[in-house]
């Protein structure tokens, strides 16, 4: 029976994950800010931290792992707003400055003081959206491009403790989280997917120790096409869907 912590295990893929796990037979743990999302009857372990907090985080992880080893520790916490099409408050920016690369340095230092002896896997949920770089692209965008370029150096850093690094850059999953943000109309959201299907990507990613997986495929192939542009004609493109997207989302 393996040890599973999850950041951000209270909701979303998060919770979709540890579902998954404990159904798998491991020991499960997890934490968020707001434990009232999970209901009782779960038999997760359950801690509330906030990403943010390293010292509060790494208790609460100590605490689950106990005398035995983390195996697995999956940070799918994360923060959003729209900054392209419109203005973002200050506490929104620094909600995303904080959670998003703050929160994925914490995850990877624990991971390291808690696996450096043993070996383990550390996971960083992303943001398909990070692939592409480009000046005027959203601070979120700018943010999940940061967690996998931090992921980069970890995980050489890593590698020689045994430690491996997985890196999810996710295209639109049907949350209960991206219904809210969008009126619970996605139908102007691309290539979306499920739940279910996002945690078969993610988890088969995992059992691969895979270092960057990116889907669904026909999103992957966009970015990818798209990265070929000239930044220049890539921004044009991008704040245009992102002003469409908006009109979309309110009208």
């Amino acid at each position: 029976m393996n040890n599973i912590f999850i950041i951000g295990g209270t909701s979303g893929i998060g919770y979709a994950l540890a579902a998954f796990y404990h159904e798998q037979g491991n020991r499960v743990g997890v934490c968020g800010r707001d434990l009232g999302k999970l209901t009782s009857e779960l038999r997760f372990d359950k801690y509330e931290a906030n990403v943010v907090d390293k010292e509060g985080l790494a208790n609460a992880i100590q605490q689950f792992v106990g005398e035995g080893t983390l195996s697995l520790l999956i940070n799918c916490a994360g923060s959003y707003a729209e900054d392209v099409a419109g203005m973002i408050s200050y506490e929104q920016a620094v909600a995303m400055l904080q959670t998003n690369i703050i929160g994925a340095i914490n995850t990877l230092e624990i991971g390291r003081e808690m696996m450096q002896h043993s070996g383990g896997q550390i996971v960083l949920l992303a943001s398909i959206s990070g692939i592409l770089d480009y000046p005027t692209s959203s601070l979120y965008s700018k943010t999940k491009r940061s967690i996998l370029q931090i992921a980069d150096a970890y995980r050489r850093a890593l590698r020689p403790l045994g430690i491996y690094i997985t890196s999810i850059a996710p295209g639109y999953v049907a949350t209960e989280k991206l219904y809210a943000l969008n009126q619970n109309d996605l139908s102007k959201k691309p290539f979306l997917v499920s739940e279910a299907r996002a945690v078969a990507e993610i988890s088969k990613a995992i059992a691969q120790k895979k270092t960057l997986h990116l889907f669904p495929t026909r999103m992957k192939w966009l970015m990818r096409l798209l990265s070929y542009l000239p930044k220049s004609l890539l921004s044009v493109l991008m704040y245009r869907k992102a002003k469409w997207m908006q009109a979309s989302a309110t009208s």
